[in-house]
């Protein structure tokens, strides 16, 4: 049964695209909150006696707390009222913000960084169904939807640039003050400017569902993290095992429970499910290939943090234009296929990396990558359209949730499992020469950044010599990852073109429903059999967060 509301949908007027200008610092804000206290590290770590450990929990708590309660406050936003929810978290985000900027010691900091998680936990799905709810014209909606995504991309890059113009000026805690006059504008602008909407079903958030899921994807993600930073130790296997089979008692109790925290029925709408699972393994690539492009450049080339850093805006920009340039192609063109395309020119530019030479200009490989986020930047905006036609209204933070902790687990799955086979080839490509002592031999043999710490400590022949033959091993282990990255995404692209394309484009479902009074919310018309399946409604997408920071944050 389609229950969708077959009434032209209305062009938003001056207040929803004001709320869209409240609403997209939201994005670039929690994106340059993932990414900025990677330069304040060194001085924090002075300042609060952090060790090692400390350290790693400070700057990975708050993804790992976020991912954890996406779902959770995504229902708990839909049942007592998106807007009243998102103001209250940021309202929390900024008292938390000033804690985290006065903290006295290492544990104080890493308690409110996951808090901050928690808090932007409440934003994330929040902020992006409201998009939904404000813009339901299909030309309108895909437009504020890249504006949205353009912000959260760019708070990647504007990150360590902000950290390091604050840093140069006062110390670390102003990396976390810079939230809270944004918070205080938005708390006070919010109730004037955006809508409120809940589940009108009189739901309950169930307890027991709550605690479930949290038992289980808190260990999951925590494993498939620590699988990347450590590799296949019994510890994080171990951890994921564990989430696994808490989630399998969490999806039996969903099916029975009156009031499931994470309603099931959104998997049988074919589009949520085929874009949840494309925008997994294209994280999955995208994350992947980030983690050695920057070693690439900083070890194997040598260039500085600050350098790589720099070419990495190119990467945003690519990326930003692409969201941006999308939903206008789509106007005309099926997004299905705008989608599709963008993941072919993916599979292009992994192509054009994979013939990165160790002693080759490194052009080549900076062609490649901006071709790879040129052609992520289109799917995440097409798709997030897309998933916004794909449920009701009254699911939208629910999906959110779901779609922004499938991009997190993508992100953690390709470091973790790129990063593994990456590492797997470099160790059976490197010739050890005999000149080099047993111990600097296994250590090269460990990663990269080892192998020049070895050859750094050996004389300067040898260690020339250890380093050059981990310099060739580890490229050409790239070219494999990025081979394999392009048929990864040659194949979504396929799966693309094969499952979405039936969603007319956006300006035809704009003028159809224009036209007859059966124009379809966030442009699912024209779906055939699919469009009853598919309900009709808004939903909103994950704020792609992952999409450009690996390749930034690496660096």
């Amino acid at each position: 049964m389609d229950v969708t509301d077959n009434t032209a949908a209305p062009l938003a007027g001056r207040r929803e695209w004001f709320g869209l200008a409240l609403l997209a610092p939201f994005g670039l804000l929690l994106s340059i909150d993932a990414s900025v206290l990677f330069l304040a590290l060194p001085e924090l770590s002075a300042s609060l006696k952090a060790d090692g450990t400390q350290l790693l929990w400070i700057t990975d708590i708050y993804g790992f707390l976020l991912a954890g309660f996406l779902v959770t406050m995504g229902r708990l936003g839909d049942l007592m009222g998106r807007r009243r929810l998102l103001l209250t978290g940021a309202a929390c985000f900024g008292m938390i913000s000033v804690l985290a900027a006065y903290s006295t010691n290492a544990t104080m900091l890493i308690v409110a960084r996951g808090l901050l998680g928690i808090a932007g936990a409440t934003i994330v799905p929040s902020a992006v169904a409201l998009i939904g709810t404000m813009f339901p014209h299909p030309k309108q909606q895909g437009m504020a939807i890249a504006v949205f995504i353009s912000c959260f991309m760019g708070g990647a890059v504007v990150g360590p640039v902000v950290g390091g113009i604050l840093l140069s000026h006062f110390w670390w805690g102003s990396v976390f003050l810079l939230n809270v006059p944004i918070m205080v504008v938005i708390v006070a602008a919010g109730p004037l400017l955006l809508p409120e909407f809940r589940d009108p079903s009189g739901s309950r958030l169930d307890a027991t569902s709550v605690v479930l899921y949290l038992v289980a994807i808190l260990p999951l993600v925590y494993g498939i993290n620590e699988l990347g930073h450590a590799g296949w130790q019994a510890g994080p296997l171990l951890s994921v095992a564990v989430g696994s089979v808490l989630g399998v008692v969490f999806v039996r109790r969903q099916r029975t429970v009156r009031d499931p925290l994470l309603d099931l029925s959104l998997f049988r709408h074919r589009t949520f499910s085929v874009v949840l699972a494309i925008s997994l393994f294209h994280m999955a690539m995208l994350s992947g290939m980030g983690l050695f492009f920057t070693q690439f450049l900083q070890v194997v080339k040598g260039w500085s943090p600050l350098t790589t850093g720099g070419w990495t805006v190119l990467t945003a920009v690519s990326m930003i234009s692409s969201s941006l340039i999308s939903p206008l192609l789509a106007r005309r063109i099926r997004p299905g296929t705008v989608a599709a395309v963008g993941l072919a020119v993916m599979a292009v530019g992994f192509l054009l990396i994979s013939r990165v030479q160790v002693d080759g200009p490194v052009g080549v490989v900076i062609t490649g990558v901006v071709v790879v986020t040129f052609g992520a930047g289109a799917f995440v905006s097409v798709g997030t359209g897309l998933l916004i036609a794909a449920v009701p209204p009254e699911k939208i933070g629910a999906a959110a949730s779901v779609s922004e902790t499938g991009g997190e687990l993508g992100t953690a799955m390709g470091i973790a499992t790129l990063g593994s086979i990456g590492i797997a080839f470099y160790r059976n490509l490197l010739d050890v020469p005999s000149s080099v002592p047993a111990g600097a031999g296994h250590s090269a043999g460990e990663n990269i950044s080892r192998a020049k710490e070895a050859a750094e400590g050996l004389p300067t022949a040898i260690g020339t010599e250890l380093f050059d033959a981990a310099r060739s091993a580890f490229t050409t282990a790239f070219q494999g990852v990025t081979v394999i990255a392009a048929i990864v995404t040659a194949a979504l692209a396929v799966l693309a073109y094969a499952t979405l394309r039936q969603a007319p484009p956006t300006g035809a479902a704009a003028a159809s429903g224009a036209e007859d009074g059966q124009g379809d919310q966030g442009g699912h018309g024209g779906l055939g059999d699919q469009g009853a399946e598919d309900t009709a409604g808004q939903t909103a997408a994950a704020a792609p967060e992952p999409v450009a920071a690996p390749i930034v944050d690496a660096g």
